[in-house]
């Protein structure tokens, strides 16, 4: 039922993996599922950003979080289940929209905060990822004053 499964995952916050990772797993155990973790990097590439940082920066940010996205797959991921590292550059929701797609994932596995003001406003990853993905997807929220 489930074969592709994307989890997207921010290295920097372990509010965004530690209840939904164990959700991912256990339905790619279900389904004989493969899981597809991504982390998202910001674009730096902008030229009114990119300027402030050194030429290499963007490399050297990528390479960074490929490297602890391994780290974490290899600690957290049992060996049984299959699994595909990705590393993107860009807003977080769009490109964990395009990568559902491109995979063709068919749930999409993620974590939410409770809402801040700030969210009304601009409106959260997990929620722009609920209203435009094509594919069902699972969100993992943590109580109110529970985080």
């Amino acid at each position: 039922m489930y074969n592709d499964i994307l989890l997207p995952v921010d290295l920097n916050h372990e509010s965004s993996w530690k209840k939904a990772l164990p959700v991912a797993l256990e339905y790619c155990k279900a389904y004989g599922g493969r899981l597809h973790v991504i982390t998202v990097l910001p674009d730096f590439g902008m030229p009114i950003v990119g300027n402030y940082f050194p030429q290499d920066f963007k490399q050297k940010a990528r390479d960074d979080a490929d490297q602890q996205l391994h780290a974490f797959i290899k600690e957290r991921v049992p060996a049984a289940v299959p699994v595909q590292f990705i590393v993107a550059e860009g807003k977080a929701y769009r490109e964990i929209l395009h990568m559902a797609d491109k995979i063709n994932a068919d749930l999409i596995i993620m974590a939410s905060h409770h809402p801040e003001f700030k969210d009304y406003l601009l409106g959260s990853t997990a929620e722009r990822v609920v209203r435009h993905a094509r594919q069902s997807v699972l969100v993992i929220r943590d109580p109110v004053g529970k985080q």
